[in-house]
């Protein structure tokens, strides 16, 4: 058998100084991620973000940076992801549109409440990701080709 990481990517969003998450049920419960997801087939990595940060938020997205790639399993028998992650910018919201299954809710939440909810986050990457982000950690979209 051929060994394959699962390709996600995620969204990191800041707007006076709160990060846009998602509240999703999972098999652990409720936990509290990045808009994130799965890179389909035939997708670019910049359309796979735009695309579910619409489906899990409502709101458009326009990524300006990636800001990692990372590798991480939860234990050594639990599938792998590579996870590329994106700042950018939320645009227009769509109020009528349904998000995605297991969804509860949007929340822009600071840095010090994503830190004090820390036992509710799907992964350690989504705290990475913000501190890459506000470390600076900002690399041309062009590093990225399709």
């Amino acid at each position: 058998m051929v060994w394959k990481p699962n390709v996600t990517v995620a969204a990191i969003a800041e707007r006076d100084g709160r990060f846009l998450l998602v509240e999703e049920n999972t098999s652990e419960g409720v936990r509290l991620n990045q808009p994130a997801g799965h890179l389909e087939s035939g997708e670019t990595l910049i359309d796979a973000v735009k695309r579910e940060v619409l489906e899990e938020t409502a709101f458009s997205f326009e990524p300006k940076h990636t800001t990692g790639i990372q590798l991480w399993n939860k234990t050594p028998n639990d599938l792998t992801f590579l996870r590329i992650s994106f700042s950018g910018d939320v645009g227009e919201f769509f109020p009528n549109r349904i998000l995605d299954t297991g969804i509860i809710r949007t929340l822009w939440l600071s840095l010090e409440e994503i830190k004090s909810e820390a036992h509710r986050l799907r992964s350690p990457l989504v705290l990475s990701c913000i501190t890459d982000y506000l470390d600076g950690c900002l690399f041309p979209l062009d590093v990225i080709r399709p």
